[in-house]
């Protein structure tokens, strides 16, 4: 086996590496003495070797190549000492045979010196980096780990160095393991996100890349790994999720002013068909001669309305609900209808004339009911809202359509004053508003929500001639 690394070396001091090269001359010369004053008829000098062995654990090629040009010398010197120029034997053979390994011994040393001055160098590198790197053998013990592993993982080189990386850091995997190990193999690289544990408990939250290492014949030899710490990252990703689904329920509520005129309106009808019917259920039968099928009726259309009452206060209680969210197969008639249904109200009291125009045969698309007809709602209001104040009469047209690739566009245009060409570009904007009393949250919400589920949300104004919103949503099954 070759010495120690030139680092390593390196790190031994110069003291240490006086010792060797002491220790290698006084080697050389106590076999250049055997080999002239002895009467050994073996190759002596093919101790040599040991001498160029123990200074290369210097780390400098000129040690190397200096004991190896002294113990050639030594060993011609005395091939000539005791055999002279002209005798040729078995001697010769021998002294030959002790050169070649001499030599041989050094090239190879230099050889190893170089490829570990390489390996040296890129360990460096990769205690230069900021990503934890390590590397594994198939089963899956650590013979590599960086400085930053050291760091972040909390266990020393020495110490990670012939445990297996699974058990030493409690991975979790997004997937079945032998899934990953199936994708390494097939591909030479795997590519997620993954879960460790450091010394001290803490889990982190790591991007992770993994690439196999073969030898020149293609065997795996090992796996690099690299991990980037992605922990603080994805903490702040839930907390923006969390804060968005805050503002939304805050939006929710903010509606529930506007929302409210609409539920007494639309529970008022139901109660007071309920009373109407029930009056005249009775008026059947008190005559004198009840009639019973007359009652039957009006009872079956009390209950019908009671339900009817019911199914609306469910549905924006719903609405206004903080609650996971469900996604599931939605009939887009049914999701403009129930929308339509809650701004009706509105609508009739801002005098604007709905014309709702859904196409035929439209396909289900995949999403959250309350979220979805939050956003219809929304930007039925804002069209409403745009057209206060004009004489001329007002109106909305919700239009359903199928759109490319099978998806469904949803337009909803009005004919009011349309938008500054100036804030097109941040109407979707976060806190941006025209409105004195806006909150500036609720366009921007509505295109979270439609790219939440794989759709889009756009608009396209001209002064004068009213703005158009689109929203496109993909079909059942193809968002996430």
């Amino acid at each position: 086996m070759f010495p120690t690394s030139p680092a390593i070396a390196v790190a031994l001091g110069k003291p240490r590496r006086t010792a060797f090269r002491v220790a290698a001359a006084l080697l050389t010369l106590g076999i250049f003495l055997i080999d002239v004053l002895s009467t050994l008829e073996g190759a002596v000098a093919v101790l040599y070797v040991v001498s160029v062995l123990l200074v290369a654990r210097t780390g400098r090629r000129g040690d190397i190549m200096t004991t190896a040009l002294a113990g050639i010398v030594l060993t011609v010197l005395a091939y000539v000492d005791s055999h002279g120029l002209n005798h040729v034997g078995a001697q010769t053979f021998r002294a030959v045979v002790s050169l070649a390994a001499i030599g041989i011994t050094a090239i190879l040393a230099l050889q190893h010196q170089n490829a570990m001055q390489r390996l040296g160098a890129q360990a460096r590198l990769l205690d230069l980096s900021h990503d934890m790197i390590f590397v594994r053998d198939r089963f899956g013990v650590i013979t590599f780990w960086n400085r930053t592993a050291e760091q972040v993982y909390g266990w020393s080189s020495e110490q990670a160095v012939g445990c297996v990386a699974d058990t030493l850091l409690s991975t979790r995997y997004p997937q079945a393991r032998e899934s990953v190990e199936s994708t390494l193999l097939s591909l030479g690289s795997w590519e997620g996100t993954l879960e460790q544990r450091t010394r001290e408990g803490e889990w982190r939250v790591l991007d992770s890349r993994w690439v196999v290492q073969r030898d020149s014949r293609g065997r795996i030899t090992g796996v690099l790994e690299t991990h980037t710490d992605v922990t603080e990252r994805r903490r702040a990703q839930d907390a923006a999720m969390r804060a968005q689904s805050e503002l939304a329920h805050a939006m929710r509520v903010a509606t529930l002013g506007e929302l409210t005129a609409t539920l007494a309106h639309e529970v008022n009808q139901p109660l007071m068909a309920v009373v109407t019917n029930g009056e005249a259920g009775l008026r059947w039968l008190h005559r004198a001669q009840p009639d019973l099928q007359e009652v039957d009726a009006a009872i079956t259309r009390s209950v019908a309305e009671a339900r009817r009452a019911s199914e609306i206060v469910k549905r924006v209680r719903a609405f206004l609900a903080k609650s996971t969210t469900v996604r599931e197969a939605l009939a887009v008639p049914a999701l403009i209808h129930e929308s339509v249904r809650l701004v009706q109200h509105d609508l009739n009291r801002d005098a604007v004339q709905l014309r709702v125009e859904v196409g035929s045969g439209l396909p289900s698309v995949h999403g959250d009911a309350i979220q979805l007809q939050q956003v219809l709602v929304n930007l039925m209001i804002n069209a409403s809202q745009a057209m206060a104040g004009q004489p001329h009469a007002r109106e909305l047209h919700v239009d359903a359509q199928r759109g490319e690739q099978g998806a469904v566009v949803i337009s909803i245009r009005d004919n009011g004053p349309g938008i500054d060409a100036a804030h097109l570009e941040t109407l979707f904007k976060p806190f941006f508003t025209t409105k004195p009393h806006g909150m500036g949250m609720g366009l921007a919400i509505c295109r979270s929500t439609a790219e939440a589920h794989g759709g889009q949300l756009s608009v396209h104004s001209a002064p004068g001639q009213g703005a158009t919103f689109r929203l496109v949503l993909g079909l059942a099954g193809d968002a996430a």
